[in-house]
């Protein structure tokens, strides 16, 4: 029988939600390397956030893992988004953190340059990363070094309800070629063409839009080096272009844009059925079909026949402690987590579609038509030359809230684009500058 777990909507600043910075200076103050008395025969400690369903089945793996590997034993710790991370810099700061260390946003990057992360190339014995997709494999690298394992992966996507258009009197793009001016005057033709409250999109652009949009346009979010890749011009663009969107009744305004920030799958407008189009992770799929009841399908976002823009996004990653005693067997357990077919068929795409194709294959007789449908999406991506992302630098966790309070002040008008543009570039610039 197909099953599929249904997961939030995911962002990317969702990968590193918990205002860590202030505990995690004190990791500069202590020795990163002290041992905290670490014991070789101890217990390998796994920590990840989640809800209770995901402890239920990571339990199951770990099950699995130690029927396979009985010398090794994993203990689980399994936490709440809202305090894990402020939980992991102060286990952290004593030298006492897990073995294993789910992360997510700029938090590798951060650990790895206090030296609290094990570079995994002293493990490729035993930690097989050629398995992996190239791109995704490169999202774990900090400076060219790999401190992280992908758990999955997600991508941008324009989530499609071809009910909504049909009953607009419209036909659906040409998805291989379309514009984004196309997109903008399709989505104007759909909510002039259907009741009150119904819109051609259902949201604007996001912090994780801007990315997709500076290499559209021929630049970047982060270098690689990790300093800012895009330029001034680029981000007035950005903010002009989700301006049109509600200045021209293409998506809502901007008070019921607000109201809709971070809601549930079930509250979104395109889950209401109140939406033809939503940008959005293309692991959201499952979860909007589930609340709309309707046929949603994942198309191509626009623009990108001229200059591709979209990634493939980590969903999390996985990370050892460089203090562990066991690097060998931390590396076994992360990867049988990747690696192993029946561990990917426990763990399905709840976190990420897997970065490792014989697992994507594996778990496709197990998966509903939507999370089919999520899986088809990264493997045609996954044979394109896209563009390369990194861990974001030190900082960036902070740009993703940059990003909304100016974009928020455009489209309330009391910011022209190009000063809030300029006001963006400064803060974005100030840190990741440190």
């Amino acid at each position: 029988m197909s099953r599929r777990r249904p997961v939030p909507l995911p962002r990317r600043s969702a990968l590193a939600l918990g205002a860590a910075a202030p505990a995690l200076a004190t990791l500069a103050a202590c020795n990163p390397n002290r041992s905290a008395g670490r014991d070789a025969e101890a217990p390998l400690r796994f920590s990840w956030w989640g809800n209770p369903e995901r402890a239920a089945t990571t339990q199951e793996v770990i099950d699995l893992f130690e029927q396979r590997h009985p010398g090794i034993t994993i203990s689980p710790e399994p936490g709440d988004i809202a305090g894990y991370f402020d939980r992991l810099a102060t286990t952290a700061a004593a030298g006492d953190e897990p073995d294993v260390i789910t992360m997510g946003g700029a938090y590798p990057a951060e650990y790895a340059a206090r030296d609290v992360l094990l570079d995994l190339s002293s493990v490729s014995d035993t930690l097989d990363l050629s398995t992996m997709d190239e791109a995704a494999r490169r999202n774990g690298q900090v400076g060219g070094t790999p401190f992280g394992v992908t758990t999955g992966i997600n991508a941008l996507a324009m989530v499609m309800d071809p009910a909504v258009i049909e009953a607009a009197g419209l036909e659906a793009p040409d998805d291989t070629a379309w514009t984004w001016d196309e997109f903008v005057a399709l989505c104007q033709a759909i909510t002039e063409a259907t009741e009150d409250g119904t819109f051609g999109t259902g949201t604007t652009l996001s912090h994780d839009s801007l990315d997709l949009w500076a290499r559209q346009h021929g630049e970047i979010l982060y270098t690689e080096d990790g300093a800012l890749g895009l330029t001034v011009p680029t981000v007035q663009s950005f903010l002009e272009f989700s301006k049109s969107l509600v200045d021209t009744g293409a998506g809502p305004a901007a008070d019921v844009l607000v109201e809709l920030t971070d809601v549930g799958p079930e509250q979104t407008l395109i889950g209401r059925g109140r939406a033809a189009f939503m940008l959005t992770w293309s692991s959201s799929l499952t979860a909007l079909a589930t609340a709309s009841g309707a046929d949603l399908q994942l198309v191509r976002i626009p623009g990108e026949s001229a200059r591709p823009g979209v990634w493939l996004q980590s969903s999390q990653l996985y990370t050892i402690s460089a203090r562990t005693a066991s690097p060998e067997n931390a590396a076994a357990f992360v990867d049988f987590l990747v690696n192993d077919p029946d561990a990917g068929r426990l763990i399905l795409t709840d976190r990420g579609v897997p970065a490792v194709a014989a697992v994507r294959e594996a778990i496709l007789p197990e998966l509903s038509e939507t999370a089919q449908r999520e899986v088809a999406y990264i493997d045609d991506l996954s044979t394109l030359d896209l563009q390369p992302t990194w861990v974001g630098p030190a900082g960036s966790t902070a740009i993703e809230e940059i990003t909304p309070r100016y974009q928020s002040e455009v489209l309330f008008g009391r910011m022209t684009p190009a000063d809030a543009a300029q006001g963006w570039f400064d803060e974005a610039t100030a840190a990741v500058s440190g």
